[in-house]
């Protein structure tokens, strides 16, 4: 049986996509846009499953065993019954024959079902827009990444994350330093003095993310931060329509670790920063201690950016909600040269000045 969801348009038929100006579902072919309202009604009248027959049981049982063999799963796409292959955490996807949009309804069904969604702010040109901003005025890149590289890839995936609400209760105690200097006649003296400086609290942190996708670097993913939670909504699939989209394969549990270091990272930093009129404090006995709340399971909206160069493969990331842009980029070598150089000889040339001031 298969388990591809597509909204198809009352009125012609055709497939519907989200369209991200409007924020609604609309139709590529009649232009009829349907109001967000429905899309819960779109998700409850396609979720409505029939019994198999044997036929189609068979057939299903017979394709999964031939697409596990290899790694992958197997759907029908039901506007043009083309076959769809992908991994095991493909929720959304387009059907390579059609192009109509199509989502998997099992991995958005029951306990894997998202509590929330993003929907996309930015639109495609939006991110490739950013892109060759992010490439302005880099001094050190090579000149022919800007012409010669190709965008081999642009997609928007909804990317599983983890999000978690946590209080943390710190007692902190830090070696403070202050350093007073004088000069009386000729000789200079300096005066050092050491101070016991302790912090206790507690700060309530909401929505933690941690993506919950293997294929997502952690790093990527947290310098898009932050994603703007009070504008999430209720998860319905039909957002979902013509994008990509994973499930997740980590768990909540799975994803705590990188939770709790971050929460522990934020909770140091924020009582360090409170601490003022030291030239040195250094933390020496830090004791954290976190009483975890809600986790809620989200679908967040990113723009993934591939482009080769020189035979390796450079990935950028943009948040499809605020249009925040990362990536890294090449250096010239022989531009980085020059940099050090003309660096070095600016600080001999200040040290220079210095040395016949004094």
């Amino acid at each position: 049986m298969s388990e591809i969801l597509e909204y198809k348009c009352p009125c012609c038929g055709g497939a519907i996509a989200f369209d991200i100006a409007s924020q609604k579902l609309k139709c590529p072919y009649c232009d009829t846009e349907f109001e967000a309202d429905t899309l819960k009604e779109f998700s409850q009248e396609a979720g409505e499953d029939r019994t198999p027959s044997w036929e189609e049981e068979t057939v299903e049982r017979s394709r999964e065993e031939f697409a596990g063999s290899e790694g992958l799963v197997s759907y029908i796409c039901e506007s043009c019954g083309g076959e769809i292959l992908g991994d095991e955490s493909m929720a959304a996807s387009r059907c390579p024959y059609c192009d109509n949009p199509v989502i998997i309804k099992k991995k958005l069904s029951g306990a894997l079902k998202p509590d929330l969604v993003i929907p996309f702010k930015m639109d495609k040109e939006m991110a490739v827009q950013k892109m060759k901003g992010h490439l302005r005025g880099k001094f050190l890149l090579p000149k022919a990444f800007k012409t010669e590289n190709k965008l081999q890839e642009l997609k928007g995936v909804y990317v599983p994350f983890w999000l978690y609400d946590c209080d943390a209760q710190a007692d902190i105690r830090c070696r403070g330093t202050r350093i007073r200097i004088w000069r009386r006649g000729d000789r200079e003296y300096t005066e050092t003095s050491h101070y016991l400086v302790s912090r206790s609290g507690k700060i309530a942190f909401d929505a933690v993310p941690v993506d919950g996708s293997q294929k997502m670097a952690d790093d990527l993913m947290e310098s898009i931060e932050p994603f703007r939670y009070q504008e999430a909504v209720e998860f319905q699939s039909g957002y979902l329509a013509g994008y990509l989209a994973d499930r997740y394969d980590l768990g909540a549990e799975e994803c705590a670790q990188r939770a709790n270091e971050r929460i522990r990272e934020s909770t140091e930093r924020a009582f360090l920063d409170t601490i003022h009129g030291y030239e040195i404090c250094e933390p020496w006995h830090t004791d954290i201690r976190l009483d975890r709340g809600k986790i809620t399971y989200a679908l967040l909206p990113v723009w993934i950016l591939h482009t080769a160069y020189k035979g390796k493969l450079y990935t950028f990331a943009m948040n499809g909600q605020t249009g925040k842009f990362v990536g890294d980029l090449p250096a010239d070598k022989g531009k980085a040269a020059a940099a050090g150089l003309a660096g070095f000889l600016l600080g001999a040339v200040l040290a220079g000045l210095v040395a016949m001031l004094f």
